[in-house]
């Protein structure tokens, strides 16, 4: 009876590789060559990124590779440039400095007009600081705006509903990009200046690390923030607010080392973030984020539509309409949302909504 189960097993496996691999062989994108090129040092969200593009390319029977260039502008240049000559189909295009991506961008498309390009968190500004388009480029970001404010409706409604109520601002450290910032901690400025200027909250100081990229700026954080939290009194600090997760780790150990009670809450969210938030005791409240998993399925299917010729199927989650400009819906995590000793990202499927009703398709892709 074993060796029956084991044989039927190997036949179901066998089976299920083919039917995979005759899926593949049949999309209209069997063999192209694509890569995915960030700006940014590998981390474990981005690397949560590249996996799902990953995935969803050789699905598709195409050829993937990716690309991290540790936070030199330049090296995301040359990449990218070497991916063109040596033919690659399409590029997945991240964390592109504001300053340089457009006219870049612009000349490389004049050299390789065939290359399809969709960037993720990339501004395209002219010489001028003026917003530009790129024809047939597709761009996409987070709902930034709505991240930052995602978090300070929780420390106001939540942690300081009696200062909210009575017109009091919540205290906030503000905890703010290191050397080089980036678009999407601009577009999280809008939103953190709505509450600014609404008076809900008061910005005691913002602090950044001193190092942006990788674990020096997690480092570098910690440091900073240590610093910083000596120079106050209790009760000075209501909240602490983070643009990116990464820092906000440095903020945590800061935090934890000086026996400080003060809430920490942060844009993004991985693995490492929920086990720190599921400590007993822990400062981190809160995560307001997308699904970095469905972020690079997303951005893989949509240089897949590029590819096949199909921009009518390419469709901003946020209004429902076939556009070139896409934004992603943000959710928020709490420390009570986390269930288990050992919570991951993949567990919080539910609270991202309904990602298949907004995810772009076509009947060939799986």
């Amino acid at each position: 009876m074993k060796k029956l189960l084991s044989l039927l097993c190997a036949a179901v496996l066998v089976l299920t590789s083919a039917a995979c691999a005759s899926d593949a062989a049949a999309s209209p994108l069997a063999g192209r060559r694509v890569a995915y090129v960030m700006q940014m040092a590998s981390s474990e969200i981005f690397q949560l990124w590249s996996d799902a593009a990953q995935q969803t390319a050789q699905s598709l029977g195409m050829e993937y590779q990716a690309f991290f260039c540790d936070g030199s502008h330049q090296a995301w240049q040359d990449t990218i440039v070497q991916c063109a000559q040596q033919g690659y189909d399409g590029l997945l295009l991240s964390h592109g400095g504001q300053d340089y991506a457009y006219s870049f961008l612009q000349d490389l498309l004049e050299d390789y007009p065939q290359l399809k390009i969709v960037t993720f968190d990339t501004l395209f500004l002219d010489p001028q600081g003026q917003e530009q388009k790129l024809p047939g480029v597709t761009q996409f970001f987070q709902q930034d705006g709505q991240i930052a404010e995602l978090l300070l409706s929780y420390i106001c409604q939540e942690l300081y509903p009696d200062k909210t109520a009575s017109g009091q601002p919540v205290n906030i450290l503000k905890v703010w990009a290191g050397p080089g910032t980036l678009a999407a901690f601009d577009r999280r400025q809008e939103g953190y200046a709505r509450y600014e200027e609404q008076g809900l909250i008061a910005t005691v100081e913002t602090i950044a690390p001193q190092s942006a990229a990788g674990a020096d700026a997690q480092d570098s954080m910690a440091q900073v923030a240590a610093q910083a939290l000596a120079q106050y009194e209790e009760g000075q600090i209501d909240a602490i607010w983070c643009c990116y997760d990464l820092y906000a780790r440095g903020v945590y150990e800061a935090l934890v080392q000086s026996g400080c009670q003060i809430p920490l809450v942060s844009a993004d969210i991985c693995d490492a973030d929920l086990a720190l938030m599921a400590q007993q005791d822990s400062p981190w409240m809160a995560c307001a984020t997308t699904n970095w998993a469905l972020n690079g399925e997303f951005g893989m299917r949509v240089l897949a539509l590029e590819l096949a010729g199909e921009y009518d199927r390419i469709v901003d989650p946020a209004s429902g309409e076939v556009s070139d400009w896409l934004e992603i819906p943000p959710f928020l995590v709490t420390q009570q949302d986390l269930s288990g000793a050992d919570p991951t990202v993949a567990d919080l499927t539910a609270l991202s909504g309904d990602s298949a009703g907004w995810m772009p398709t076509a009947s060939w892709m799986p």
